[in-house]
């Protein structure tokens, strides 16, 4: 079993990284585009990227260097930024969904199929 979900892991990461070189990406960046779902702290960013908020602020500061992400100041917390993609971010981030979604690892699956292993695979995370 853990051979499976090993494999499986490799394939997505040859994907994303195929994906984001063909966009002048490194896979952390192209990480970071997808996961950017809206505006979220560098904490919430590096939790959804699996990394240290030291790490995520690295891949950050490339893509703020390349103008798609921008630091803004949090609503709330005066304490915290905001990140948010710019309008080119969003186009990028847009490519890039499109260019995952082609020939991913996943696709021999249906969207039924697809949200069943997702629920597995969160059931299996979660610890006692």
């Amino acid at each position: 079993m853990c051979g499976l979900v090993n494999g499986l892991a490799q394939q997505i990461a040859d994907h994303v990284r195929e994906r984001a070189e063909a966009l002048g990406l490194t896979a952390p960046q192209a990480t970071a585009l997808r996961e950017m779902t809206g505006p979220m702290t560098m904490r919430e960013l590096a939790e959804r990227m699996s990394c240290e908020p030291s790490n995520a602020t690295f891949v950050v500061d490339r893509l703020e260097k390349q103008g798609l992400v921008e630091r803004r100041p949090h609503p709330t917390d005066r304490r915290a930024r905001h990140l948010v993609l710019t309008e080119q971010g969003h186009a990028l981030q847009t490519r890039l969904l499109e260019l995952l979604e082609r020939d991913s690892p996943l696709a021999g699956l249906g969207p039924d199929q697809q949200r069943t292993l997702q629920g597995l695979l969160e059931q299996a995370l979660i610890r006692p």
